[in-house]
């Protein structure tokens, strides 16, 4: 593990203490979550990216011809 000096506005550090504490964790913990959350969603991205830009309309459209003609279920209507 490393350590890292992290310089914040005093108004957001302040809203980090309390919700780590509303959460029972420590700063340290939120913000690492926070981070570690961040960094997902960003490789995420950028692997949902590069699976579309392999992506065939045809392919999609046979996908799609496949799914059987039927009523949706009850709550999954439009």
């Amino acid at each position: 593990m490393s350590a890292m000096s992290l310089r914040l506005p005093e108004s957001l550090h302040r809203h980090i203490k309390q919700i780590a504490e509303k959460e029972g964790v420590s700063i340290n913990q939120f913000i690492s979550t926070a981070v570690a959350e961040k960094v997902s969603a960003i490789m995420a991205e950028e692997y949902l990216n590069s699976r579309a830009k392999r992506a065939r309309k045809g392919a999609f459209k046979k996908a799609l011809a496949a799914v059987p003609a039927r009523k949706p279920l009850p709550g999954d209507e439009l």
